[in-house]
């Protein structure tokens, strides 16, 4: 298994999300295996996410600790080491 693949990932997300949507296909597509907490049934998950970012806004990606807010594709790529 790569460093990459050995990375826990956890994606807070809502099912009609449509960055949500994105950033999951973007994980899939480049095989990175990760957690999806869906904020709309799980209130332990919105609690954790507002400890986390400090915000209810989605999606919130965290990669082991770095928290990305939003679908932001450049600093996903960067913290995952992708090129």
């Amino acid at each position: 298994m790569s460093a990459l693949m050995a990375k826990k990932i956890v994606i807070y997300s809502t099912p009609h999300c449509v960055f949500c949507r994105l950033a999951k296909e973007f994980l899939a597509e480049n095989n990175i295996s990760y957690e999806e907490k869906d904020l709309s049934v799980d209130a332990v998950a919105r609690d954790e996410l507002i400890a986390k970012s400090g915000q209810l806004g989605v999606p919130v990606i965290d990669v082991e600790g770095e928290i990305i807010v939003g679908f932001d594709k450049p600093r996903l790529v960067q913290v995952l080491g992708l090129k």
